[in-house]
């Protein structure tokens, strides 16, 4: 795997990580996650823009929103009581199925 996908999967873990400091941040009015959520922000938009050196924009950006979607959405599952419902598991296995996708046609 090189260094760009190694830099577009930490793009995506960061973007889980500001969506739940941003949770905590009780709508930027709680000092210490608010500041956590711009610094997770800032993380993951310096590694999407690396990634985007040497990944096509649309891969980058598809690759980058879904798994922030789709490990948001998991998060909230596990750790907020989120709903698990079969359809909302379903479509996360899709959005799964599409980055995978798009990781491999990158390939060829």
């Amino acid at each position: 795997m090189s260094l760009s996908w190694i830099f577009l999967l930490l793009a995506g873990f960061f973007e889980i990580c500001f969506t739940v400091a941003l949770k905590y941040s009780g709508g930027f009015s709680k000092l210490v996650p608010s500041i956590i959520t711009v610094v997770f922000i800032v993380l993951s938009f310096f590694s999407v823009s690396q990634a985007m050196k040497t990944i096509p924009i649309g891969t980058a950006y598809a690759v980058w929103a879904g798994i922030g979607a789709a490990g948001t959405v998991i998060t909230g599952i596990i750790f907020f009581g989120d709903s698990a419902h079969i359809v909302r598991l379903i479509s996360i296995m899709l959005i799964i199925i599409g980055i995978v996708g798009l990781k491999l046609v990158h390939c060829n």
